[in-house]
């Protein structure tokens, strides 16, 4: 734990003055933990921005993969534009109908009412829609149209759709045409029709209209006379159809029902005959009302008004007990003189107690208070009393009255039990006059609606608009198809570049790193050109490639108390992530601050520093870490002012054992001694053990992690080797950085095009 007081004078003088080192100190002291409050502010506010949608960070997205979503696009619509250019042209005829559940009633006829085609009825019109899609009406129709070999081939023609595929499969070989009259000839008759009955069942389609008995028949094929000539046979047919169910059913059950009536009426009169002899023979009286008697009726009523008495006797039971318990009914309370006593005796006490405060109880004036309140005491208890003898007499009442009812119950329930005991035979004799007269009387109502609905009404359906010849095509709709191509591949484009983009484990922006990896990027590196070498861009000290790296030069002199680190470690997860490129950069950009510069090249298994800087490794790292060469030996000038290298040397056969040594100690520590700053190449992190040992020796670390490419995995594994190695991880630097595809900036708000032509034309780097 860091110690914050100012460091004590000799001999535990406390009252020293700090040296001017040591307020620096303090101050950069303080400026370091004000700016780990701060990133670790900004740290939790992100965290909690993260469970927010962020639609920003989704047109990023877009943006990125434009290309993407523009090429699906433009291949659905060029698909739906083949399509309706080269299918069948539909035509569509359309004819309107008109469905009542009952015809329209054409004479008055006494107990028939116009009433029921009138209402909603969703059932009724579900049934008359599939009666319509029937294979039935279709085979009907199928026959009233008789068409020709001809004109059925040209309504079965596939499209070029349909022709592609009748490639994939063996064309079925046409049977010769049978003589008339014969077994086969009736057959191929049969086929025929269910072939024309399957074409008029592909194309009909019915369509109600909405809030309305009207439904529309739409039929489509690829001739518009025959679309409409269909259309009016189908509406035809199925109005022939249903007179002929209904006017074939009614005339059935007409005759049914008559010789029905006959055996009714019969039946209904010999009931009749042998219910009166009885009833005159047992002197019965029956009221008509449930076939009971007068006893029996009036038992009914006893056992009423007894079930009513005992009601009233349980309530004023319960208010006689809850009275005598001392808890008073509220009603009876509401309507005496309580209240007003209990209010009169609260003021009384009140004023007793308050001049109780001046007064003694034997002061004349207070005993005629307290007589006042035991004269209302009374007065309430008298209202009590009163109260009470009301709730009982209330009870006593009922209690008589319940017992009155129950004598005279038993009385009738003898006399009942006696004549119910004359009625049985009489009851099965009233049922089965019941019984006939019921069904007497739904014959004769039925009859009656059979012959209504067969003499005296209408058809109930009936055709509003016939089917005209269609003058355009119904489908393909170029507009329709071309819309839902757009919004097909729009909607296709965009889910496939979401997933793509999901699916794409990299890094690939500065917020990418800041959230995986949990480091300060300290600089932005642009993706070159297609045609363009780091040896050109490097050398133009205007171009956005230098720029970028003097940015992270002006990033490392703050990453340290101290400035840039004394000796750093230029690293990364795996190979070709450019960080060759930057230790050589930051190395130059450092010189032109005036600093004298040592760039090592440690990557002792593939190294390539010698090859840009066109240098010659005969001696090298390798050689002097083996102890072969001493360290004057091993440097070698660049060419460049203060600028020197020391090269990899021959690839040793265990690298890792070289820098494991403590020549690597001695060389950063004679290094740093000479040179202002020491700029170690370092080998990539996964797989080798030489990047950890560097980062270890090294003052700080720089992990370069290339856009779009570096994955999430890998770069997490590389920080966790340097972390469990003790490395000083000063930062993070993004390199091959476009900030076009990647969404324009991701956060970061500028793009470089912008940004680099601060002051002078615009000098990005294409990617």
């Amino acid at each position: 734990m860091t110690d914050d007081r100012l460091p004590a004078g000799p001999a535990g003088d406390d009252s020293r003055l700090p040296t001017q080192s040591e307020v620096r100190a303090a101050g950069a002291l303080a400026e370091r933990r004000a700016g780990a409050a701060l990133a670790l502010e900004l740290h939790e506010e992100q965290r909690r921005d993260e469970d927010e949608i962020d639609l920003l960070a989704f047109w990023h997205i877009l943006v990125k993969r434009r290309r993407l979503i523009v090429g699906v696009l433009a291949a659905v619509v060029a698909l739906a534009l083949l399509y309706t250019l080269t299918a069948t042209p539909i035509y569509r005829a359309t004819a309107v109908l008109q469905l009542e559940k009952s015809g329209i009633q054409v004479l008055p006829v006494n107990g028939i009412q116009p009433g029921d085609s009138i209402g909603w009825d969703p059932e009724f019109l579900q049934t008359q829609y599939e009666l319509i899609k029937s294979r039935a009406l279709a085979e009907r129709v199928a026959n009233e149209l008789d068409l020709d070999p001809a004109t059925l081939q040209r309504l079965e023609d596939p499209g070029w759709l349909g022709r592609m595929l009748g490639l994939l499969q063996p064309k079925k070989t046409t049977p010769a045409k049978a003589k008339p009259g014969t077994g086969e000839a009736r057959r191929d008759a049969l086929r025929q029709m269910r072939e024309v009955a399957g074409i008029i069942s592909a194309g009909l389609s019915v369509e109600p209209i909405r809030d309305s008995r009207l439904v529309r028949i739409h039929f489509d094929s690829p001739s518009p006379e025959f679309s409409a000539r269909a259309a009016n046979a189908i509406a035809e047919g199925y109005i022939a159809a249903g007179l002929e169910r209904r006017f074939g059913a009614s005339s059935y059950a007409k005759t049914y029902l008559e010789e029905q009536l006959k055996l009714a009426k019969a039946r209904l009169e010999d009931s009749e005959r042998k219910l009166v002899e009885f009833a005159q023979k047992e002197n019965l009286v029956n009221t008509g009302e449930q076939g009971q008697s007068l006893a029996a009726q009036n038992l009914t009523q006893l056992n009423a008004a007894l079930a009513t008495a005992q009601d009233q006797r349980i309530r004023a039971q319960a208010r006689w007990q809850q009275a005598a318990s001392g808890a008073m009914p509220a009603d009876m309370l509401a309507n005496s003189n309580v209240r007003a006593l209990q209010q009169q005796k609260g003021q009384l006490q009140a004023q007793y107690q308050l001049k109780l405060q001046t007064f003694k109880p034997d002061y004349p004036e207070m005993l005629q208070l307290k007589s006042q309140i035991d004269e209302l005491d009374r007065q309430i208890a008298k209202e009590f009393d009163a109260i009470r003898a009301s709730v009982k007499a209330e009870y006593d009442a009922a209690v008589r009255q319940e017992q009155m009812l129950t004598g005279q119950i038993a009385a009738l329930r003898t006399q009942a039990l006696d004549v119910d005991g004359r009625s049985i035979q009489y009851n099965i004799l009233k049922r089965e006059v019941d019984t006939n007269r019921q069904l007497y009387d739904a014959l004769l109502q039925r009859y009656k609606e059979v012959g209504v609905a067969g003499d005296v009404r209408a058809n109930n359906i009936s055709i509003i608009d016939r089917a005209e010849v269609p003058t355009s095509r119904f489908k393909p709709s170029l507009t329709l198809n071309l819309a839902i191509g757009l919004l097909l591949g729009g909607v296709l484009g965009v889910l496939l570049a979401f997933l793509l983009e999901f699916l794409d484990d990299t890094l690939k922006t500065p917020e990418d790193i800041e959230q995986k990896l949990k480091l300060p990027v300290l600089g932005i590196i642009p993706k070159l050109g297609p045609k363009e070498s780091v040896a050109e861009v490097a050398a133009n000290p205007q171009s956005s490639f230098s720029e970028a790296y003097r940015s992270v030069r002006t990033a490392l002199q703050f990453a340290t108390d101290h400035g840039v680190p004394k000796t750093l470690l230029v690293t990364s997860s795996g190979p070709g992530e450019g960080k060759s490129t930057t230790a050589l950069a930051l190395a130059r950009n450092l010189t032109q601050l005036g600093k004298r510069v040592l760039l090592i090249d440690a990557d002792l298994r593939n190294p390539s520093l010698h090859k840009t800087l066109g240098l010659r490794p005969e001696f090298g790292l390798s050689n002097l870490l083996a102890g072969a060469c001493a360290f004057s030996d091993t440097v070698q000038s660049t060419g460049e002012a203060q600028l020197d290298v020391i090269l990899a040397g021959p690839l040793p056969p265990n690298p890792a054992e070289l820098l494991s040594g403590s020549k690597l100690i001695s060389l950063l520590t004679v290094g740093s001694e000479r040179y202002d700053h020491v700029i170690v190449d370092g080998p990539p992190v996964l797989g080798l053990a030489d990047a950890p040992i560097l980062s270890n020796a090294i003052d700080g670390t720089l992990l370069v992690v290339t856009s779009a490419k570096t994955k999430i995995s890998a770069a997490q594994a590389a920080l966790k080797r340097l972390l469990a190695a003790r490395a000083r991880i000063v930062g993070a630097l993004l390199t091959k950085y476009d900030a076009r595809t990647a969404g324009y900036g991701y956060g970061y708000g500028y793009r470089y095009d912008s940004y680099y032509a601060y002051g002078g034309k615009p000098r990005l780097t294409k990617g």
